[in-house]
Protein backbone atom coordinates (compact mmCIF):
# COMPACT_ATOMS: atom_id res chain seq x y z
CA UNK A 1 0.00 0.00 0.00
CA UNK A 2 1.30 3.28 -1.11
CA UNK A 3 2.16 6.49 0.91
CA UNK A 4 -0.54 9.30 1.43
CA UNK A 5 0.18 12.38 -0.53
CA UNK A 6 1.20 14.74 2.89
CA UNK A 7 -0.45 18.11 2.74
CA UNK A 8 2.40 21.20 2.31
CA UNK A 9 1.67 23.97 4.87
CA UNK A 10 3.15 24.82 7.94
CA UNK A 11 3.52 21.92 10.93
CA UNK A 12 1.92 23.55 13.59
CA UNK A 13 3.98 21.26 16.76
CA UNK A 14 7.30 22.37 17.45
CA UNK A 15 9.05 18.80 17.80
CA UNK A 16 7.52 17.46 15.04
CA UNK A 17 8.68 20.68 12.84
CA UNK A 18 12.31 20.27 13.89
CA UNK A 19 12.32 16.48 13.03
CA UNK A 20 10.91 17.09 9.21
CA UNK A 21 13.59 20.17 9.49
CA UNK A 22 16.66 18.05 10.51
CA UNK A 23 15.17 15.11 8.09
CA UNK A 24 14.74 16.94 4.64
CA UNK A 25 17.59 19.47 5.70
CA UNK A 26 19.67 16.41 5.24
CA UNK A 27 18.25 15.04 2.42
CA UNK A 28 18.38 18.56 0.30
CA UNK A 29 21.85 18.44 0.94
CA UNK A 30 22.55 15.01 0.20
CA UNK A 31 20.74 15.29 -2.98
CA UNK A 32 22.88 18.76 -3.73
CA UNK A 33 25.89 17.02 -3.50
CA UNK A 34 24.61 13.74 -5.91
CA UNK A 35 23.60 16.35 -8.42
CA UNK A 36 27.14 18.07 -7.96
CA UNK A 37 29.17 14.76 -8.24
CA UNK A 38 27.02 13.22 -11.44
CA UNK A 39 26.09 15.70 -12.98
CA UNK A 40 29.68 17.96 -12.87
CA UNK A 41 27.45 20.56 -11.67
CA UNK A 42 27.92 23.79 -9.66
CA UNK A 43 25.84 23.51 -6.86
CA UNK A 44 25.62 25.63 -3.70
CA UNK A 45 22.88 25.34 -0.96
CA UNK A 46 22.02 27.55 1.46
CA UNK A 47 19.59 27.27 4.29
CA UNK A 48 18.36 29.27 7.60
CA UNK A 49 16.12 26.87 10.46
CA UNK A 50 13.39 29.37 12.07
CA UNK A 51 15.80 30.06 15.13
CA UNK A 52 18.65 31.66 12.49
CA UNK A 53 20.97 28.94 12.55
CA UNK A 54 22.97 28.69 8.94
CA UNK A 55 23.48 25.32 7.09
CA UNK A 56 25.21 25.43 3.69
CA UNK A 57 26.67 23.53 0.79
CA UNK A 58 29.04 24.24 -1.75
CA UNK A 59 30.88 21.98 -4.51
CA UNK A 60 33.32 24.72 -5.69
CA UNK A 61 32.79 27.09 -2.45
CA UNK A 62 30.83 29.32 -1.23
CA UNK A 63 32.20 32.47 -2.25
CA UNK A 64 33.29 31.34 -5.52
CA UNK A 65 29.74 30.49 -6.52
CA UNK A 66 28.49 33.43 -5.22
CA UNK A 67 30.73 35.87 -7.17
CA UNK A 68 29.49 33.95 -10.36
CA UNK A 69 26.07 34.32 -9.04
CA UNK A 70 26.26 37.85 -8.69
CA UNK A 71 28.22 38.08 -12.26
CA UNK A 72 25.36 36.02 -14.01
CA UNK A 73 22.71 38.11 -11.84
CA UNK A 74 24.30 41.76 -13.05
CA UNK A 75 24.57 40.54 -17.10
CA UNK A 76 21.03 39.17 -16.54
CA UNK A 77 19.69 42.64 -15.46
CA UNK A 78 22.00 44.94 -17.77
CA UNK A 79 20.59 42.89 -20.53
CA UNK A 80 16.72 42.86 -19.66
CA UNK A 81 17.31 46.66 -18.79
CA UNK A 82 18.93 46.93 -22.33
CA UNK A 83 15.64 45.35 -23.74
CA UNK A 84 13.37 47.36 -21.73
CA UNK A 85 15.85 50.66 -22.72
CA UNK A 86 15.45 49.47 -26.59
CA UNK A 87 12.18 48.78 -26.36
CA UNK A 88 11.07 51.55 -25.28
CA UNK A 89 13.11 53.46 -27.57
CA UNK A 90 11.44 52.20 -30.81
CA UNK A 91 7.86 52.85 -28.88
CA UNK A 92 9.17 56.23 -28.67
CA UNK A 93 10.33 56.49 -32.27
CA UNK A 94 6.97 54.72 -33.56
CA UNK A 95 5.18 57.37 -31.83
CA UNK A 96 7.49 60.05 -33.01
CA UNK A 97 6.94 59.30 -36.64
CA UNK A 98 3.11 58.77 -36.48
CA UNK A 99 3.29 62.32 -35.30
CA UNK A 100 5.14 63.73 -37.74
CA UNK A 101 2.54 62.31 -40.08
CA UNK A 102 -0.42 64.00 -38.42
CA UNK A 103 1.66 67.04 -38.47
CA UNK A 104 2.49 67.04 -42.21
CA UNK A 105 -1.17 66.00 -42.90
CA UNK A 106 -2.14 69.23 -41.03
CA UNK A 107 -0.08 71.21 -42.85
CA UNK A 108 -0.89 70.05 -46.02
CA UNK A 109 -4.64 70.52 -45.17
CA UNK A 110 -3.84 74.16 -44.07
CA UNK A 111 -2.60 74.61 -47.50
CA UNK A 112 -5.65 73.50 -49.15
CA UNK A 113 -4.16 70.32 -50.13
CA UNK A 114 -5.39 66.63 -49.29
CA UNK A 115 -8.93 67.77 -48.07
CA UNK A 116 -11.01 64.83 -49.51
CA UNK A 117 -11.40 63.02 -45.87
CA UNK A 118 -12.62 65.94 -44.17
CA UNK A 119 -16.23 66.58 -43.50
CA UNK A 120 -18.36 69.77 -42.59
CA UNK A 121 -17.50 70.51 -39.20
CA UNK A 122 -13.32 69.57 -39.85
CA UNK A 123 -13.52 72.35 -43.07
CA UNK A 124 -15.26 74.62 -40.91
CA UNK A 125 -12.52 74.02 -37.87
CA UNK A 126 -9.88 74.82 -40.34
CA UNK A 127 -11.79 77.89 -41.55
CA UNK A 128 -11.32 79.40 -38.21
CA UNK A 129 -7.97 78.29 -38.28
CA UNK A 130 -6.78 80.10 -41.13
CA UNK A 131 -8.84 83.03 -40.12
CA UNK A 132 -7.54 83.45 -36.58
CA UNK A 133 -3.72 82.84 -38.02
CA UNK A 134 -4.23 85.56 -40.34
CA UNK A 135 -5.45 88.08 -37.56
CA UNK A 136 -2.26 87.36 -35.82
CA UNK A 137 -0.26 87.69 -38.94
CA UNK A 138 -2.11 91.07 -39.65
CA UNK A 139 -1.66 91.93 -35.99
CA UNK A 140 2.11 91.07 -35.66
CA UNK A 141 2.11 93.59 -38.84
CA UNK A 142 0.72 96.39 -37.48
CA UNK A 143 2.80 96.30 -34.00
CA UNK A 144 6.12 96.30 -36.35
CA UNK A 145 4.90 98.74 -38.12
CA UNK A 146 3.92 100.95 -35.36
CA UNK A 147 7.65 100.11 -33.50
CA UNK A 148 9.25 101.17 -36.79
CA UNK A 149 7.26 104.72 -36.63
CA UNK A 150 7.96 104.74 -33.15
CA UNK A 151 12.08 104.39 -33.99
CA UNK A 152 11.88 106.84 -36.80
CA UNK A 153 9.99 109.53 -34.29
CA UNK A 154 12.04 109.14 -31.44
CA UNK A 155 15.55 109.53 -33.96
CA UNK A 156 13.87 112.58 -34.87
CA UNK A 157 12.98 113.87 -31.47
CA UNK A 158 16.76 113.06 -30.71
CA UNK A 159 17.84 115.17 -33.83
CA UNK A 160 16.26 118.00 -32.85
CA UNK A 161 17.29 117.73 -28.96
CA UNK A 162 20.78 117.80 -30.26
CA UNK A 163 19.91 120.27 -32.38
CA UNK A 164 18.67 123.10 -30.05
CA UNK A 165 21.12 122.09 -27.09
CA UNK A 166 23.97 122.96 -30.04
CA UNK A 167 22.53 126.47 -30.85
CA UNK A 168 22.33 127.34 -27.01
CA UNK A 169 25.58 126.20 -26.47
CA UNK A 170 26.81 128.66 -29.48
CA UNK A 171 24.22 131.63 -27.79
CA UNK A 172 26.19 130.67 -24.74
CA UNK A 173 29.93 131.24 -26.35
CA UNK A 174 30.33 134.01 -28.93
CA UNK A 175 32.89 133.31 -31.60
CA UNK A 176 36.36 133.95 -31.23
CA UNK A 177 38.61 135.73 -34.23
CA UNK A 178 40.13 133.27 -36.38
CA UNK A 179 43.53 133.87 -36.70
CA UNK A 180 45.08 134.77 -40.28
CA UNK A 181 46.41 131.99 -42.64
CA UNK A 182 50.14 131.56 -42.66
CA UNK A 183 50.58 133.10 -46.26
CA UNK A 184 48.28 136.19 -45.01
CA UNK A 185 51.15 136.33 -42.17
CA UNK A 186 53.56 136.12 -44.30
CA UNK A 187 52.32 138.72 -46.70
CA UNK A 188 51.64 141.09 -43.56
CA UNK A 189 54.80 140.67 -42.39
CA UNK A 190 56.57 141.13 -45.92
CA UNK A 191 54.87 144.61 -46.26
CA UNK A 192 55.74 145.98 -43.07
CA UNK A 193 59.24 145.20 -43.86
CA UNK A 194 58.99 147.26 -46.66
CA UNK A 195 58.13 150.06 -44.53
CA UNK A 196 60.84 149.88 -42.57
CA UNK A 197 63.54 149.26 -45.62
CA UNK A 198 65.38 152.80 -46.48
CA UNK A 199 63.73 155.04 -49.03
CA UNK A 200 66.44 154.06 -51.62
CA UNK A 201 65.32 150.39 -51.53
CA UNK A 202 61.15 151.71 -51.04
CA UNK A 203 62.00 153.75 -54.33
CA UNK A 204 63.96 150.92 -56.27
CA UNK A 205 60.78 148.63 -54.94
CA UNK A 206 58.29 150.86 -56.63
CA UNK A 207 59.99 151.40 -59.90
CA UNK A 208 60.63 147.52 -60.07
CA UNK A 209 56.83 146.48 -59.21
CA UNK A 210 54.98 149.12 -60.90
CA UNK A 211 52.49 149.44 -57.95
CA UNK A 212 50.96 152.27 -56.18
CA UNK A 213 51.60 150.47 -52.00
CA UNK A 214 51.22 152.87 -49.80
CA UNK A 215 53.58 152.95 -46.45
CA UNK A 216 53.88 154.92 -44.02
CA UNK A 217 57.43 155.92 -43.26
CA UNK A 218 59.41 159.12 -41.27
CA UNK A 219 61.01 161.42 -44.05
CA UNK A 220 59.96 162.71 -47.57
CA UNK A 221 57.89 160.94 -49.61
CA UNK A 222 59.26 158.02 -51.41
CA UNK A 223 58.46 160.11 -55.13
CA UNK A 224 60.24 163.26 -53.96
CA UNK A 225 62.61 161.32 -52.74
CA UNK A 226 63.49 159.15 -55.73
CA UNK A 227 63.29 162.67 -58.03
CA UNK A 228 65.93 164.46 -55.61
CA UNK A 229 67.94 161.36 -55.74
CA UNK A 230 68.08 160.98 -59.79
CA UNK A 231 68.36 165.08 -60.16
CA UNK A 232 71.66 164.70 -57.65
CA UNK A 233 72.83 161.60 -59.62
CA UNK A 234 72.00 163.77 -62.70
CA UNK A 235 74.58 166.51 -61.67
CA UNK A 236 77.18 164.21 -60.26
CA UNK A 237 76.99 163.07 -63.94
CA UNK A 238 77.35 166.59 -65.39
CA UNK A 239 80.33 167.41 -63.12
CA UNK A 240 82.36 163.86 -64.28
CA UNK A 241 81.67 165.13 -67.82
CA UNK A 242 83.06 168.45 -67.42
CA UNK A 243 85.91 167.35 -65.55
CA UNK A 244 87.04 165.57 -68.07
CA UNK A 245 86.37 167.66 -70.99
CA UNK A 246 88.54 170.06 -69.28
CA UNK A 247 91.64 166.98 -68.80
Amino acid sequence: MGRGKIEIKRIENANSRQVTFSKRRAGLLKKAQELAILCDAEVAVIIFSNTGKLFEFSSSGMKHTLSRYNRCVDSSEAAVDGRKVEKQEHEEVDILRDEITTLQMKQLQLLGKDLTGLGFKELQNLEQQLNEGLLMVKEKKLLMEQLEQSREQRAMLENETLRRQVNELRCLFPPVDCPLPAYLEYCSLEQKNIGLRSPDAACNSEIERGDSDTTLHLGLPSHVYCKRKEAERDTHSNNSGSQMGLL
